[in-house]
């Protein structure tokens, strides 16, 4: 039997959590990530990041490292403490190329994006982050031209 798209179930879209202190970056990576069909969620600094990452439990996060309130450096702590947070895929974007980078890149993190980065590049990095048996991961998601994505 032949399925038609009516008979396969909708994949439900991935949900990335975008934290940056910086507004104008995080409307950046949003506008992409709508447009690359995901589901997001903001936070401005680790502290919110934290609280979200607990409660959303997000598919992938993007992770400034130099924020107030809790750093990115904070969040990864964190994240080693707890299974479930540890679970989640994380991309650091930093302007910071001190060598702890490349720890944090060993201890577990998906990728690291330098700023200023190419959103293309970001785009691309989000999608290998998803899980291996995702759809997503080797397809281009679905363009998104809805101005509002529903929540994660």
């Amino acid at each position: 039997m032949v399925q038609t798209g009516e008979d396969v179930a909708k994949e439900p879209p991935y949900c990335v959590l975008v934290v940056d202190d910086d507004p104008s970056i995080r409307r950046m990576i949003v506008a992409a990530l709508k447009r690359d069909g995901y589901v997001f969620h903001e936070a401005p600094n680790g502290k919110e990041a934290l609280d979200l990452m607990r409660r959303e439990h997000p598919n992938v996060v993007v992770l400034d490292l130099m924020m107030p309130v809790l750093s990115g450096w904070d969040v990864l702590q964190a994240r080693e403490l707890e299974p479930d947070l540890k679970k989640i895929p994380v991309i650091i974007i930093s302007a910071n190329r001190a060598p702890e980078v490349a720890t944090a890149v060993d201890k577990g993190i998906c990728a690291f994006l330098p700023k200023p980065f190419d959103i293309g590049a970001l785009s691309a990095l989000v999608r290998s982050c998803l899980p291996l048996n995702s759809p997503a991961r080797t397809a281009v998601p679905p363009q998104v031209n809805d101005a509002k994505a529903p929540a994660c």
